[in-house]
């Protein structure tokens, strides 16, 4: 296992979770073994990746906006880094609409196969709507009060507030770019050396990582619905897949564009952290790794990789946006509606505002998908139409998010002179000297 590559390690891992889990399943005790036994060291690993979300968020945004020494770098990357994020979201609800208008999922399934899945997932549907009527009751400026902690330990004791913990570190940083060097000086060697821990602590998780997919996809497989809801929602699983993988394809080649680096060489650099979102998908738990390859497999400086993958596991969601574009127009389809331009169009806006303020936590993007229907006039009952294949779909858009966050930073990093070659580190390289 040491030979080979870490994400080969993480593929061989979820291959054998999968086999594992349906040749247990051929027993009655199988399913109660995976999930008693197997399951809770999938938990464990998950838990510890999101134990060191807040201090890496923390001291690498601290660290990365502190060394960039005025505040005008600081509003030049932000500014940029914001702009790309929400053109490739655009992006993203674009290649959605035109690739379930093309195909037509909805059209396929029968009126049996409907009343099916309302009534087994209606219950669920019912959750995630009213949890979507608090959010649009709460007035057009609660993003920004949410925004703004009013007790920083209570904000980083939940992966939710992500937002406050990086308003906060953002906050803290300017403070020490303001002040006399000889007074920052220790706090920012501080960080620095926090940092460096936490970055350490990454290693070392990601040696387990193989082990916990394993886990996790065992998991999945023994708790997946049945067959029938799985062929029926097919057509629609394929668009929503088919234009997650036109949206790699646009990532590729503005890195190469932009960047002049080759294909292979970013899919390469990027892959563990891909095949980790699509375990976890949780972009907050797949974050730290994220950022560890970025800086040091594809060549980007520290000063943006604290301040742009941090933001971008929070408000760039291009595969939540696209998967809710193309489920929009799959429920309406289901239902019998046509929708004209406008609401198509609406449904572009609505989406991409809606992916700034979904969460990087599993099943975030249901909860925002309700205000877009609510936006097109689509039922919000069609929810639990798409519930039952809901969870693979959301580990494969995941894996678009955490790809776009990459892909910004690679950007970003280009335009600011701050790409240069990769440089990688052994879990253990201190150890070793």
């Amino acid at each position: 296992m040491k030979k080979l590559a870490l994400h080969w390690q993480i593929l061989l891992g979820m291959a054998l979770g999968v086999v594992f889990a349906l040749l247990l399943s051929n027993f009655a005790w199988g399913n109660d073994l995976i999930s008693d036994w197997i399951k809770p060291f999938g938990t464990i690993f998950i838990n510890s990746l999101k134990l060191i979300a807040v201090p890496l968020i923390f001291a690498s945004l601290v660290k990365g906006v502190s060394d960039l020494k005025d505040i005008s770098s600081l509003s030049k990357m932000g500014l940029r880094t914001i702009i790309t994020y929400v053109i490739t979201t655009v992006i993203a609800v674009s290649i959605g609409l035109a690739v379930v208008n093309l195909v037509g999922p909805g059209k396929t399934i029968s009126e049996d196969t409907r009343s099916e899945l309302v009534e087994a997932y209606g219950g669920e549907a019912q959750l995630r709507q009213d949890a979507a009527k608090n959010q649009k009751e709460a007035g057009p400026l609660q993003a920004l009060v949410d925004l703004v902690p009013d007790n920083i330990v209570g904000a980083a004791s939940n992966n939710g507030n992500m937002l406050q913990v990086i308003f906060f570190a953002i906050f803290f940083a300017i403070g020490l770019i303001l002040i006399p060097e000889k007074d920052s000086k220790p706090v920012k060697k501080f960080f620095d050396g926090f940092n460096e821990v936490i970055l350490k602590m990454i290693d070392l998780i990601m040696l387990a990582a193989p082990y916990g997919v394993f886990a996790l996809l065992a998991a999945l497989v023994v708790e997946a619905p049945s067959a029938d809801l799985f062929a029926a929602l097919g057509m629609y699983a394929l668009c929503v897949v088919g234009g997650l993988a036109l949206m790699v394809g646009v990532y590729v080649l503005m890195v190469w564009v932009f960047t002049k680096k080759s294909p292979s060489f970013f899919l390469n650099g990027i892959a563990p952290a891909q095949l980790l979102a699509f375990s976890t998908s949780s972009s907050a738990a797949t974050l730290p790794v994220t950022m560890e390859r970025v800086e040091e497999h594809l060549g980007v400086k520290k000063e943006v990789t604290s301040f742009v993958l941090p933001i971008g596991a929070t408000i760039n969601m291009d595969g939540t946006s696209l998967y809710q574009a193309v489920a929009a127009v799959f429920i309406a389809q289901a239902f019998g509606m046509d929708l004209d331009f406008s609401t198509q169009l609406g449904i572009i806006v609505t989406a991409t505002l809606a992916s700034i303020g979904s969460a990087a936590v599993p099943g975030a993007g249901m909860v925002m998908l309700v205000i877009v229907l609510a936006q097109a006039g689509i039922p919000e009952a069609g929810l639990a139409l798409i519930f039952a294949i809901d969870r693979p779909l959301d580990m494969c858009r995941t894996v678009i998010n955490v790809t776009g966050d990459a892909t910004v930073s690679m950007l970003v990093a280009k335009s600011q002179g701050k790409l240069g070659e990769p440089h990688v580190k052994d879990w253990d390289d201190n150890y070793k000297k």
